[in-house]
C-alpha cells in the first residue's frame, strides 16, 4: 500500500537542525582550510590545488551511484553512514602531514559530501509532500546560512589566532558538527527504499536521460554565480577597482543576511514546471543587470565603486534566489518517483563543476579580461536562463512518455487482469502527478 505521508513539524525541525549542524562545520572549513592546509598540513598551495581537483572529480562522479545506493537501500540510512564518513574524513586531516594522505581524506571528503547531498534529497521526498518542497528547500537554504555565518566567525576566530592548536580546533569541531548531524538524520522517520519501475534494470537510467541531462548541463552554467562572492568579487575590487579591501566580508554578510530573511519569500512564487522556468528568467535577466553593475565600479573613485558593489550584490543576491528556488522545483519535478536520489545525484554535480571550474573561468573573464568578461558572464547566464524553459518542457514530456510506456505486470486470468490493469493505470497516474506516491515512510 503506498500513501503520502502527513507530517507533523518533527521531521522538518529536524532536517533544519541537520542542515544547521552540518553548515556551521562547513562555514568554519571553508574560512580556514587554505592556510589550515599550508601552516598546519604544510602542503604547497599549488599541491592544495591539485589534491582538491582531484577530490572534487571523484566526489562529482561518485554522486549518482550513491545516490541510487540511497533509493535502493533507504535514504535515512544512507544519508547517515555519508554523514559519518564526512566525520571520519575531516577527522582525518587532522593527522595527514603529507600528499598522499591529504588527496585521500580530500577524496573521502568530497565524495561523502556529493552523497550526502543526493541521500539528503532523497530522504526529504519521502518526508515532504511533492508542493511543499521547495518551501521546504528554501527553509533549509536559509537555515544553512545562519550556520555558514556561525561557521565563519568560528573560523574567523582561528585566522585571528593564527596557531595550530585553534586551526586544529576548528576542524575538531566540524568533525563533531557532522557527527550531530548524523543523529539528528538518525531521528527522522526511515522512508522505505523505492523498486525500481518494472524494466528499469539496474543501470544508471539518469545517464541516459538525455533531456534531464541538458537541464543539469544548463543549471551548471547558472552555478557559475556560486564562486562570485568567494572569489570573482574579491578578485575584481583588489585589483580592478578603488573601493576598501574589507568590503569583501560586508558583502558576504549582505548575501547570508538576506538570503536567510527572503528566500522563503521569494520560493512562494514557485510551485509547479511553469513558475519555476520563469524564475529562472527573471534570474537570469537579473544577473545580467548585476554583471553590468559590478563593470561600472571599475570606472570611479572609492565611493562610487563601494556603491556599485553594493548595488550589484543586492541584485547577485536576488538571481541566486531565484535560481535556486527556480532549480530546486525542476530537479524533483522532472526526476523519475523510483529515482530521486540517482536524478539528484547528477543534478547535484553542478555545484562540484561551477565550484571547480569556475574559478579558473571566473578569473580568465574578470581579472584578465576585465569589463567585457562580466558582459560574457552575465550574457552566459541570461542565454542559459531562458534555454531552461524548452529543455524543461522537453524533459517534461520525455518524463510523462516513460511512464506511459511502462510494462504492465503479465495478466494471470481474467479477473486478476482486469484487477493487474487497474492497479498499473492508477500507478502511471500517481506516477505522472505526485513523485512521493511511490514512497511509504515508516516511523520508528
Amino acid at each position: 500500500m503506498t500513501f503520502r505521508p502527513a507530517l507533523r513539524p518533527g521531521p522538518r525541525s529536524l532536517l533544519a537542525l541537520a542542515q544547521l549542524s552540518n553548515s556551521v562545520g562547513d562555514g568554519a572549513y571553508y574560512v580556514t582550510s587554505a592556510l589550515y592546509f599550508t601552516h598546519v598540513v604544510g602542503l604547497a598551495p599549488a599541491r592544495i590545488g591539485l589534491g582538491l581537483t582531484l577530490a572534487w572529480a571523484v566526489g562529482s562522479v561518485a554522486g549518482v551511484p550513491l545516490g541510487r545506493l540511497a533509493d535502493r537501500r533507504g535514504p535515512r540510512g544512507t544519508a547517515v553512514l555519508l554523514a559519518l564518513a564526512t566525520s571520519a574524513a575531516v577527522a582525518s586531516f587532522l593527522v595527514v602531514r603529507a600528499f598522499v594522505p591529504f588527496v585521500i581524506a580530500a577524496c573521502l571528503y568530497a565524495t561523502a559530501q556529493s552523497g550526502l547531498s543526493a541521500a539528503r534529497q532523497s530522504l526529504l521526498a519521502g518526508l515532504v509532500p511533492a508542493e511543499e518542497r521547495t518551501g521546504v528547500l528554501a527553509r533549509l537554504q536559509a537555515t544553512l546560512n545562519a550556520g555558514l555565518a556561525v561557521g565563519a566567525a568560528l573560523g574567523g576566530w582561528a585566522l585571528h589566532a593564527g596557531t595550530d592548536s585553534a586551526y586544529l580546533t576548528v576542524f575538531a569541531v566540524d568533525a563533531a558538527s557532522f557527527l550531530v548531524c548524523a543523529l539528528l538524520l538518525w531521528r527522522l522517520p526511515r522512508v522505505e527504499p523505492v523498486a525500481p519501475a518494472p524494466g528499469a534494470g539496474g543501470r544508471l537510467a539518469v545517464l541516459q536521460d538525455r533531456p534531464y541531462l541538458v537541464v543539469a548541463l544548463l543549471n551548471t552554467v547558472l552555478l557559475l554565480r556560486m564562486p562570485l562572492l568567494s572569489l570573482g568579487i574579491p578578485l575584481w575590487i583588489t585589483e580592478r577597482t578603488e573601493a576598501p579591501d574589507w568590503l569583501v566580508s560586508a558583502l558576504f554578510v549582505l548575501n547570508t543576511v538576506a538570503v536567510m530573511a527572503f528566500q522563503v519569500r521569494t520560493a512562494r512564487q514557485v510551485d509547479g514546471l511553469t513558475t519555476a522556468v520563469r524564475a529562472l528568467r527573471r534570474s537570469g535577466a537579473v544577473m545580467l543587470a548585476a554583471c553590468a553593475v559590478f563593470a561600472l565600479s571599475a570606472t570611479g573613485g572609492a565611493a562610487w565603486a563601494a556603491g556599485a558593489l553594493i548595488g550589484g550584490s543586492v541584485l547577485l543576491v536576488v538571481a541566486e534566489m531565484l535560481h535556486s528556488a527556480g532549480s530546486w522545483q525542476l530537479g524533483f519535478d522532472l526526476a523519475p518517483a523510483d529515482r530521486i536520489g540517482e536524478y539528484q545525484g547528477l543534478f547535484g554535480t553542478g555545484v562540484t563543476v561551477a565550484r571547480t571550474l569556475g574559478p579558473l573561468l571566473l578569473t580568465a573573464l574578470l581579472v584578465d579580461w576585465g569589463t567585457p568578461g562580466w558582459a560574457v558572464l552575465g550574457g552566459a547566464i541570461l542565454v542559459a536562463s531562458y534555454a531552461m524553459g524548452p529543455a524543461a518542457r522537453r524533459a517534461e514530456a520525455s518524463r510523462a512518455a516513460a511512464v506511459r510506456a511502462t510494462p504492465r505486470p503479465p495478466e494471470l486470468s481474467a479477473e486478476d487482469g482486469k484487477s493487474t490493469e487497474h492497479d498499473t493505470a492508477r500507478a502511471v497516474s500517481d506516477n505522472s502527478s505526485d513523485t512521493t506516491s511511490t514512497i511509504r515512510v515508516v516511523h520508528p
